[in-house]
């Protein structure tokens, strides 16, 4: 059996150079994948999304353990390496493809893990995505720039707790996070990294089923964050606030908005990051059953 190379190897053999523009740091450190795959907990069973898989270094991994890698990779340089390495893999499929716009919703079958060393640069809205549009995914185990991987968790009250944060720990829960050394990258990245696992919660309550209703309000609210949630919510207006009520004038909204926050038993000079994600899905829930009325 041939000697599996070194992801450093493996890289200097590709001949790929890193674009700064597109986030990308490849993985180098073999002890980095060990880590990964345990935190993964990846088994044979395994059908996983991998987005920006560089040189191929964590899919291997992910081939050997899983029954199927769908990795979507953008840049076209990257995908002939993974081609010309992993063609002959009949678990590995290869997209090439922005992971914004590419349909992941349709890969088939369907993923039920997210395991990747994500291009930093679109982090954020990657998860959210995935979080949306991918139901499937019971698990994500990703590498994530620090500041998002903490932001993502940050506790209510916090300067960096944010939407993300709101609906991230509305649909999940951390199973696991710690830094990471710039060693690790090539090139080293210019921030800090975490290795960052959380898991899917059972489908339960309001935001479970509604989830662009509840996400319109959370970042409506988070949209100016400064103010007191009540005028936060009066001035997002059409968009974040259910009709007819973001159809009212401001004066109208912003009493109704306080009669509603006060009926979810919250204070009327709280502002947006004072909420807690539960209270967030009590008041998105109030505020649709007023528009009933």
């Amino acid at each position: 059996m041939a000697r599996r190379l070194t992801p450093l190897e493996r890289l200097r053999q590709s001949g790929a150079r890193p674009d700064r523009q597109l986030g990308q740091n490849f993985l180098i450190d073999a002890n980095i994948l060990d880590v990964i795959e345990r935190t993964a907990a990846l088994g044979p069973e395994d059908v996983v999304l991998e987005v920006g898989p560089g040189v191929g270094v964590l899919t291997e991994r992910l081939l050997e353990r899983c029954a199927l890698v769908h990795a979507v990779e953008l840049d076209p340089r990257l995908a002939a390496v993974l081609e010309d390495e992993f063609a002959d893999r009949p678990n590995f499929r290869l997209y090439r493809a922005d992971a914004m716009r590419f349909p992941l919703a349709g890969l088939d079958p369907p993923p039920g893990k997210f395991v990747a060393n994500l291009p930093y640069n679109v982090a954020t809205p990657l998860v959210m995505r995935s979080l949306e549009g991918l139901p499937t995914v019971m698990l994500w185990c990703l590498m994530l720039q620090k500041e998002i991987a903490d932001r993502l968790f940050a506790l209510p009250g916090a300067a960096n707790y944010g939407g993300a944060s709101v609906m991230v720990q509305l649909f999940t829960r951390k199973l696991a996070s710690r830094g990471v050394a710039g060693t690790v990258f090539y090139p080293r990245p210019r921030v800090s990294s975490s290795l960052l696992a959380f898991k899917r919660r059972p489908a339960a309550g309001y935001a479970s089923s509604h989830f662009p209703q509840v996400k319109a309000l959370v970042y409506g609210a988070f949209a100016h964050r400064r103010k007191i949630l009540v005028n936060s919510l009066a001035e997002a207006g059409a968009g974040t606030l259910p009709e007819p009520l973001g159809r009212l004038d401001m004066s109208s909204r912003r009493k109704r908005v306080a009669e509603l926050l006060g009926q979810a038993g919250l204070p009327l000079r709280a502002r947006p990051q004072d909420l807690s994600p539960p209270d967030y899905e009590r008041l998105a829930e109030l505020l649709a059953a007023d528009a009933h009325v």
